[in-house]
Formats: C-alpha cells, sequence, structure tokens
C-alpha cells in the first residue's frame, strides 16, 4: 500500500511559526528538520528558543591575554541580553593571539594573520549553521577588525561588542601601562634603571583583565567601532572589569534583536562617511597607526571606496584635541570618566569636521545618538584632558601618511611628539627585527640614525610584526627624537616617537626599501609628509637589476599560506580575494 501524503495539520506540528524570511528556518522548521531539531534539544534548546531568531555571540575568550581572559563573562551578559530580548543565544569561539606577549617573537607574525582567521571562522560558523545575527565579541587588537570584518562580509544584522579596557597600574606614586615596561627595558639597557626598579614596574603595570590601557589598538579600533556606527554610542571606554562593562554588553545582545526585527545590517550602516567619521576620530584622538590599515581593510569589505591617502586629507583638516597615551598622558579610563568616546564625536560635529548623519546600528543617526545620552557639559571637562577644536592639542590630527621615493605606496606615521619634525641621518640596514633590537640593546645607536628594518612586510614577513620592543627600546635610551625608524612591517598602539611603518610595496616585492644601503641619506619630513632617500632613479634602477627577492621563510603551514595571499599594506594588506589588495 503506497504511502500517504502526510496532512497539512501533522505538518503543523513541526513548524514553529519563525519568520520563514529568517536563514535559521533552514534549520528548524518542517519534518525534515527533526533530525536537526533533535540536536538543538541535546544542548537544552526548546520550542521557544527553535522559533527565536537564531543570534550568534562569536567569542574569543582565552587565557593567553588579560584582554580576553574575562571574556566568557563579557559573552555571558550579552547572551542573557539576547535572550530577555526574545533571540535565541548560539555561542561559538574563536581564536586570539596576545599581542603583547608575542611582541619581540617570531610568534608576532601570527598577529595580523589572526585578524584573517577570526573573520574567516565567524563567516563560516555563521554561514554553516544558517544564523540570523551575530553579536561580534573583541578584546586583544587584532580581535577587533577580524570581528568586524566578519559581520560585514556576512551583512548579517550585527552589533559589535567590546570587552573593555584594563586600569592603569600604579607604579612609584604614578599611573602606568605595558608601554612604561616595554620602555623600561630600553632605560634598563641603557643603566638608568635598576634590575629591582625593572621588576617592581613589571609587577605593578597590568593590575588585572581587560586591553591595554592608553589610545593603543584595541582601544583604537573600540573607539573607532562607535565612529563607524557599528557598535552604540558610549559602549567602548567602560572597564573591562566594571559593573557598566557587562551593562554594556547586556545591552548589546538586546540590540541585535531590534537589528533583526528593522532587518538593520552593516550594509545600511556604512558608508563613505561612516569611515571619514572613523578617521577623523582616529586622529583627534591620537589613535594607533594599525587603525590605517585596519580601516582600509574593513573598507575594502564594505566595498567603499578608501584611499591611504585619505588619511592626510582628513588629518590635515582635523586637530588633535585628547591628551592620551602614547603621545599624552592619559588613559581610556580616564575619558570613560568624562563621558567616553561621545564627548570627542560631539566636540568634531560642532566644528564641523564629523558626518552627524551618518548611521548607527541602532538605526538612528550619530545625531540623534548624542541626544538621546547624558553627556557632561563641555565646560566641565578638564580642558588638560580633553582639548578643544578651537585651542587644540596639536594643530593637526595624528597620523600622517609620508610618500617619496622610499615609499610610492604611501608609509603611516604617528605623531606623538613634535609635529614638525624633520630628519635626515644614515641608514642602518637590518634584515629583520631581531638584528635589529641587537643593535639597540647593544648600545650601538647613535644620534641621527635612521634604523630601517625590512622583510617584515605582510607577505614579506609574513604577517608584518609590530615592533615595540625596538621603539620602545630607542625611546628607553633617550633617542625618541633624535633617531628615526622605517619598515615594512608595524608599530604597537604604545609606539611613540618618529617611527614610520607600512612602507609599500614591501621589501620582498622589490619595493625601494629593499634597495637601501647602509649610509644611504634618509628624509623623514612630516610637514611635507615626505620619506625619500638621496638616490636618483638611475641608481635605483642599477642597484634592482642586481636585487633579487629573499627566499621565504614558510614553505608549508599556515605562515606560508599568508605569504603567498597578503595584498599590500597601501589596501589593507586583506586576503579576501574579492576585495581590493594590491596596489
Amino acid at each position: 500500500m503506497s504511502q500517504q501524503p502526510a496532512r497539512e495539520e501533522d505538518d503543523d506540528t513541526f513548524s514553529s511559526g519563525k519568520d520563514p524570511n529568517l536563514r535559521s528556518s533552514e534549520v528548524t522548521e518542517g519534518p525534515d528538520k527533526a533530525p536537526h531539531r533533535a540536536m538543538f534539544r541535546a544542548m537544552g534548546f526548546d520550542d521557544e528558543d527553535l522559533g527565536s531568531p537564531m543570534v550568534g555571540v562569536a567569542n574569543p575568550a582565552a587565557d593567553i591575554t588579560p584582554c580576553n581572559v574575562h571574556l566568557d563573562d563579557v559573552a555571558d551578559a550579552a547572551i542573557e541580553g539576547v535572550d530577555e530580548a526574545g533571540g535565541m543565544p548560539i555561542e561559538f569561539g574563536t581564536i586570539t593571539i596576545s599581542d603583547a606577549i608575542s611582541m619581540g617573537t617570531e610568534g608576532m607574525k601570527a598577529s595580523l594573520i589572526s585578524r584573517e582567521i577570526i573573520a574567516d571562522s565567524v563567516e563560516l560558523v555563521s554561514f554553516g549553521e544558517r544564523m540570523d545575527a551575530l553579536v561580534t565579541v573583541a578584546g586583544c587588537d587584532k580581535n577587533l577588525p577580524g570581528m568586524m570584518m566578519a559581520s560585514i562580509r556576512t551583512d548579517l544584522p550585527s552589533v559589535f561588542l567590546y570587552g573593555g579596557s584594563i586600569m592603569p597600574g600604579q607604579h612609584e606614586g604614578r599611573e602606568v601601562t605595558v608601554q612604561n615596561v616595554f620602555e623600561g627595558v630600553g632605560t634598563y639597557a641603557e643603566g638608568d634603571m635598576s634590575a629591582d626598579e625593572l621588576d617592581d614596574l613589571e609587577r605593578h603595570a597590568c593590575p588585572g583583565a581587560g586591553s591595554c590601557g592608553g589610545m593603543f589598538t584595541a582601544n583604537t579600533m573600540a573607539s573607532i567601532s562607535e565612529a563607524l556606527g557599528m557598535a552604540p554610542l558610549g559602549s567602548a571606554s567602560a572597564p573591562a572589569e566594571s559593573k557598566e562593562r557587562y551593562e554594556v554588553a547586556r545591552r548589546a545582545g538586546e540590540a541585535v534583536l531590534q537589528c533583526v526585527e528593522n532587518d538593520l545590517r552593516p550594509s545600511d550602516v556604512l558608508s563613505k562617511k561612516s569611515f571619514e567619521n572613523a578617521i577623523a576620530l582616529q586622529v583627534a584622538i591620537g589613535g594607533s597607526t594599525n587603525a590605517v590599515l585596519h580601516l582600509l581593510a574593513l573598507a575594502a569589505e564594505a566595498g567603499v571606496d578608501l584611499d591611504i591617502e585619505e588619511f592626510n586629507t582628513i588629518s590635515d583638516r582635523t586637530p588633535k584635541i585628547a591628551n592620551l597615551q602614547p603621545g599624552g598622558t592619559r588613559v581610556m579610563n580616564d575619558l570613560h570618566e568624562v563621558g567616553g568616546v561621545p564627548v570627542v564625536i560631539r566636540r568634531l560635529l560642532e566644528a564641523g569636521l564629523f558626518h552627524g548623519d551618518a548611521m548607527t546600528v541602532t538605526g538612528r543617526t550619530i545625531e540623534e545618538e548624542l541626544d538621546q545620552l547624558d553627556l557632561p557639559d563641555d565646560d566641565a571637562i578638564d580642558e588638560d584632558f580633553l582639548y578643544t577644536v578651537d585651542e587644540p592639542y596639536q594643530d593637526e590630527g595624528a597620523i600622517k601618511i609620508l610618500t617619496g621615493n622610499l615609499a610610492p605606496g604611501g608609509a603611516v606615521l604617528k605623531v606623538t611628539g613634535d609635529d614638525k619634525f624633520h630628519h635626515t641621518g644614515p641608514a642602518r640596514i637590518f634584515e629583520n627585527e631581531e638584528d635589529a633590537m641587537r643593535y639597540v640593546q647593544d648600545g650601538h645607536i647613535e644620534s641621527g640614525d635612521v634604523i630601517a628594518i625590512r622583510n617584515e612586510g605582510p607577505r614579506g614577513g609574513p604577517g608584518m610584526r609590530e615592533m615595540l620592543g625596538v621603539t620602545a627600546a630607542v625611546v628607553g635610551q633617550g633617542h625618541e627624537d633624535d633617531v628615526a625608524l622605517l619598515t615594512d612591517g608595524r608599530f604597537s598602539g604604545a609606539t611613540r616617537g618618529p617611527m614610520v611603518g607600512h612602507v609599500a610595496p614591501e621589501a620582498v616585492e622589490g619595493g625601494p626599501i629593499a634597495l637601501l644601503e647602509d649610509g644611504d641619506e634618509v628624509t623623514v619630513d612630516i610637514p611635507n609628509r615626505e620619506l625619500s632617500v638621496d638616490l636618483s632613479d638611475e641608481e635605483f634602477a642599477a642597484r634592482k637589476e642586481d636585487w633579487e627577492p629573499k627566499p621565504p621563510a614558510y614553505t608549508s603551514g599556515v605562515l606560508a599560506k599568508y605569504a603567498r595571499d597578503f595584498g599590500s599594506a597601501a589596501n589593507g594588506a586583506v586576503t579576501n580575494p574579492a576585495v581590493k589588495r594590491d596596489e
């Protein structure tokens, strides 16, 4: 006897009434999805959950960095918010790399690669499990752009959630951060700090959980997430271990359900104005040079045409108004206590330097969101900390893009001292970071030197290592103002001094930095945005004929893969084949 077709009323048994337009209905609705639902029920999900929007909570919690050690608790608060707002929260993990712990080692080559792996892994899980929305949690530096890249690429309704900043430590009556410890290594090597002093500094600089406390890369990208509109205004600055941080997390979980209800996606939020706002904020707060790389990558993912020279255009018209480390003295918690990132945005908006009509993840514009916040009056904020646009900390923004015959594709510098800096000196050539560090630590550095570290670019490294160890050692030995450093690699957000990174094209691609020789006269000219060497085109051409690329350091495994896949730093060093990758 032939089987009779299932009756329509029987089919209703297998329907939760979920909106069929939600992607998760592909794995929760109908009799043929009984095995799928059985798997969900094994994890404790019930009928109400299965009828709700499925929200992925991407969590890179780990015990390998204080930036991420508390993120399970932050994610739990977000999950609570999702659940209370009527969603089905599904937590999943991804990787992180501790930039501070890997700094100065071969392991630092993994850092930028982790940005790509985070983006890829969140994309894969949300795609494979047919999720409807994302709350992306982040702690250490590359978590933040990686998570935002994933949200943009998937174009799922998304809310970005930062894990928060560490509180400053106390040493000899002053506030300190990990930056002071890195610089203390150089001071100790110079003989100006005792072993006991360095030991005491080490023990007190990092008092608990959270990302590094100054306006370094993590705090820069967290601040930028607000300017981009990918995180609610006021969400970046609450300290990692504060009650406010967990309230921010809970509200993020609630907010993502509003995004689902309104079908509000990153493509609806992000525009050219969003990225111009992000750059304006970056240069006004003295944010990390790494944000140049990450904003270029985010723009590429979003399909927004952003050229590296636009950082100069915006920096030229936007003053630096925040006295934040590393170019100043204050930390993220100080900014939080005066109202957080929104107080900076408000000053820029009132001066006509910010697009108030840019959209945010709440469905309201930046200007509308500011009106919703209870911010302190401008005249109640310490002007030795947050300056006015009319009487700024520095007349121009902190980020400069240098070009010239050494960097035809551009190079990046953050002004942390004299914005009129002009330096010409002999090049001291190093083929990797380790050789340069030995040179500095052995006391060979001389006033006037230009330290050039090459073969550390996206492909050449691979991975564009950050070099806070070298730069901090230079500064720690008293050479913040009379020695310059350039590299096709990167610098930490905690770096200060005339340090020029992201030199493009990189050495392994035959860029001019590959052709430098010891003693060549190199000029770093901030006012004229120039990075050049006193060589003729003919001399460059002659050297290029004798040049051979350095053999790859890795021929198998993940580092070999990314040495092949990375694009130019001038375009964000992305690996996504669908976006702008090369010059």
